[in-house]
């Protein structure tokens, strides 16, 4: 087990240093522990703060240089679209899936924290 932030440190170089093991080897092995272990002591110790999804979209939307009506394949309506743009309308589940597919952003985004 991972426990002190130091000992994650050391994981991590180790985790880069032997990042493209060839399979099957020792250093294969050892990586995919080191992988188990790493993510044990993120879920433990690390919090990402929380995102509000429909910032995200806009900055996906500005870093493509993708323009409102652009989602209305996505979303649907033009209305629809400036609703949730301008957070007068949440998303349902089927756009959440769809914005998340589209601009390739992880499910975690669209979920509310528990």
């Amino acid at each position: 087990m991972i426990k002190t932030k130091a000992e994650y440190h050391k994981a991590l170089k180790r985790t880069m240093e032997i990042f493209h093991a060839e399979p099957g080897s020792l250093e294969s092995d050892e990586l995919d522990l080191l992988l188990v272990l790493v993510k044990d002591y993120e879920d433990k110790n690390i919090t990402l703060p929380e995102v509000d999804p429909i910032e995200v979209i806009k900055l996906k939307m500005k870093e493509r240089g993708i323009k409102a009506k652009d989602l209305e394949p996505l979303i649907g309506s033009k209305g629809h679209v400036s609703s949730i743009l301008s957070g007068r309308r949440e998303l349902t589940l089927k756009m959440a899936q769809k914005l998340k597919n589209y601009f390739q952003l992880p499910a975690e985004i669209f979920m509310p924290a528990a």
